[in-house]
């Protein structure tokens, strides 16, 4: 379990991590404006990402949920999963074109170009995307995730290093910065908010192809740490050199910059990589969910989106994430609501389904392993067990199957073969329950 849990932190992590966290602008705005308090509002944070975290993947592997909708729909009713439903789909837009102003804020704050030249790249290259392979091309961009932890490290080892004795000193500076956020506390609320509104349509996917709901909930919690280890490295970075990046688009390329200008044009190729990639994660999941119905109208309907994120995206990128993201952190918080208190009327389910799920593994492993017997008896605990689950029976039986299949090859002691695992595809036990039970009646039983 503690593989698998790692491994899901991993990709939970690469989807909270995006371009403007990045950037330094989000630290910047949600906490440095409030200088120590600030970093107090980090620590805070910190702590409920992490159990937001752990809750929304565990309802997305507990449903087994394809999209977002799939849990919004079990936890909130129809009505307010509507509503939730629409603020996900304005964030991901918002986002979308936010990031569009962000390319132009950095390829001029590095290489002096006008700002319409990075955005233009960039929206040429975002519509592209929409020809192309996102999740191989996302794949390969995401690979940035690694190279940013390796910067933010380094610009919090220098600040500490460089930080002035009289760290009153930072009160001017802290003071000339602006946000659209009321106070410390607020902040800290909000930002927590505004990353679950962001990052939950595909943490809850991510969630959603986990068939151990308790790795799932671990993964989303150790996730949601290594994240804060990073927002808290980044705010303290940034507050002690705050008198040097205070009023840049870009405040972590220009610490980075500070340190050495080579690697400046390291960070700067970087961050654009990860602007890209949450324009085309934003554009995408946007637009599959509006055609859903339609799917054929998709490129039409992604290339709208994009045309209509150019004109939004000239305020400018600074002004954006002072005013949106504040706002977007709200609906964020309606969302946490929504999910804590689902959470504690469907936690008894929880675990009934992580034991459940123990079950028909084990059947299903002593169903397919050579050395084992499986009876009529197993045949009706397993058929039984997959009905009683919350999530949809042929996904469930498809998923654990391959898991179960992938074990038994990999597993020397046993004499089960890549022959042997294409059979059972091709018997198809990811079936409807009922051709499952037909399937499972096949197996010799003593």
């Amino acid at each position: 379990m503690i593989k698998r849990a790692i491994g899901i932190a991993m990709a939970f992590v690469g989807v909270v991590v995006g371009a403007g966290f990045a950037s330094g602008q989000e630290a910047i705005q949600f906490f440095v404006a409030f200088g120590p308090w600030g970093i107090v509002g980090a620590v805070i944070s910190s702590v409920l990402i992490s159990i937001t975290g752990m809750i929304v993947l565990r309802f997305g592997s507990y449903w087994m949920a394809q999209e977002h909708t799939a849990v919004l729909n079990e936890v909130a009713g129809r009505p307010i999963a509507l509503l939730l439903d629409v603020g996900v789909m304005i964030t991901l837009f918002s986002v979308g074109f936010v990031m569009f102003a962000g390319a132009g804020a950095n390829l001029q704050q590095q290489f002096g170009l006008p700002l319409w030249v990075g955005s233009a790249i960039m929206i040429v290259l975002t519509m592209a995307t929409g020809f192309l392979d996102i999740d191989k091309v996302s794949t390969v961009i995401g690979a940035c995730t690694p190279f940013i932890i390796m910067f933010i490290v380094l610009a919090t080892v220098y600040a500490i290093t460089q930080a002035p004795s009289d760290l009153s000193t930072l009160d001017a500076a802290t003071a000339q910065v602006q946000t659209g956020l009321p106070n410390w506390w607020v902040s800290c609320l909000n930002y927590v908010g505004f990353n679950l509104i962001v990052g939950a349509s595909m943490a809850i996917v991510i969630g959603g192809v986990q068939t151990d709901t308790r790795a799932a909930g671990w993964g989303g919690f150790l996730g949601g740490l290594i994240f804060s280890a990073l927002v808290l490295c980044l705010v303290v970075s940034l507050w002690l050199t705050l008198p040097i990046v205070g009023q840049e688009s870009m405040p972590t390329l220009a610490l980075v910059n500070h340190i050495h200008p080579w690697l400046g044009i390291a960070m700067a190729i970087v961050i654009y990589a990860m602007i890209y990639n949450t324009a085309i994660g934003m554009f995408y999941s946007m637009s599959r969910r509006a055609t859903a119905s339609r799917p054929h109208l998709f490129r039409r309907v992604y290339l709208g989106f994009c045309v209509i994120g150019i004109v939004l995206s000239t305020v400018g990128f600074k002004s954006l994430v002072s005013f949106l993201y504040p706002i977007l952190g709200y609906v964020g918080l309606v969302l946490i609501a929504v999910l804590f208190l689902a959470y504690l009327r469907h936690r008894r389910q929880i675990d009934a389904e992580i034991k459940r799920r123990e079950t028909i593994r084990a059947l299903l492993i002593r169903k397919l392993d050579p050395r084992k017997m499986f009876t009529r008896k197993h045949a009706s605990a397993l058929q039984k067990a997959v009905e009683e689950s919350p999530a949809e029976s042929e996904i469930l039986q498809e998923n654990l199957t391959g898991e179960v299949v992938d074990e038994l090859v990999a597993d020397e002691t046993v004499d089960f073969t890549a022959a042997d695992a294409a059979r059972v595809e091709a018997e198809g036990l990811g079936d409807s329950p009922s051709k499952a039970a037909s399937d499972l009646a096949k197996h010799p039983a003593s």
